[in-house]
């Protein structure tokens, strides 16, 4: 299992949890399945068939969000619609007034939900209890803000904020392309969005693309900052740093990535071995971007 995007929040210092506690709180809110007149149904699900709620390994817990919603097309619903439309308003000879047309629009969803089909995502998530770190593997913030939304309705006290550090990404990232390097841990890797700050929000983009010329300075110059930049820290993993400081496009490159044939054939011992290294590496990039962008920003 590996981590893909993750957007990172901050707990509060305070907070204090215990594993066994919030495996209860999860439990009490599973997911189930999707009422004949519901378009959505949100609870947790094992991270693995028959575990736990919460999968507790050497200090770090993962958890993870079903959510199930029902496919229901726009399109369908209009046309639908509006063929029930055109055979009331002969039957009453005058045109469909906006109250009785969306009528009918509610009577044709109530009809057609229960014969919806259903698909399932999940949204895997990691607390770090000792850095009062959660991380949610997601590519959209609204997915993200899906397993704290749930957290909050399932009884759970997680006072989370988005991680926020002393130097903007967005500042570091132009400086470093100014620079044309990092640090020791971290170099510049091929991909690269720069945005001009004034209302057109001109937007320039490179990808795969060797980010040393001088075309990137003149941007640059001209008022361009950096809001994407892809990285690779200590040749392990690549990723794109943001300007919000989300973290997407996750690449372990020689750590969980595996020859065929070369995978333990018991799952469970896999899982453990595949979250070790996961937890382990990623932990120690993040507290090394950390510090690069200044350290956490401190509490006002």
């Amino acid at each position: 299992m590996q981590f893909k995007n993750l957007f990172v929040y901050q707990l509060d210092t305070k907070w204090k949890m215990g594993a066994r506690d919030l495996e209860a709180i999860l439990a009490s809110r599973a997911l189930q399945p999707c009422g004949s007149l519901e378009m959505e149904s949100r609870g947790w699900v094992p991270l693995q068939p028959d575990g736990p709620f919460l999968y507790a390994l050497h200090g770090h817990w993962l958890l993870a969000l079903g959510v199930e919603q029902k496919i229901l097309p726009a399109s369908v619903i209009r046309q639908v619609t509006a063929d029930r439309a055109a055979v009331l308003a002969k039957k009453q000879a005058h045109s469909i007034g906006r109250k009785q047309m969306r009528e009918i629009r509610e009577r044709v969803i109530d009809e057609l939900l229960p014969r919806a089909l259903v698909r399932r995502q999940i949204t895997r998530a990691w607390i770090d209890p000792a850095k009062h770190l959660l991380l949610v593997d997601a590519a959209s913030a609204g997915k993200a803000e899906q397993v704290l939304e749930t957290l909050h309705k399932s009884g759970a006290d997680f006072p989370a904020k988005q991680l926020d550090t002393e130097r903007a990404p967005a500042s570091a990232m132009t400086e470093w392309l100014t620079q044309g390097g990092i640090s020791s841990s971290f170099t510049i890797d091929q991909d690269l969005e720069l945005r001009s700050s004034d209302e057109n929000k001109a937007t320039v983009r490179y990808v795969r693309h060797t980010l040393e010329g001088k075309d990137i300075r003149a941007h640059i110059s001209a008022g361009k900052i950096a809001t994407r930049l892809g990285m690779t820290w200590t040749n392990k993993i690549s990723f794109i740093l943001t300007e919000d400081l989300q973290i997407k496009r996750i690449n372990f490159l020689d750590i969980l990535n595996q020859e065929p044939g070369q995978n333990n054939d018991n799952e469970e011992e896999q899982l453990a071995l595949d979250i070790m290294l996961m937890t382990g590496e990623l932990s120690l990039l993040l507290a090394d971007l950390i510090k690069l962008l200044g350290g956490e920003k401190a509490a006002t």
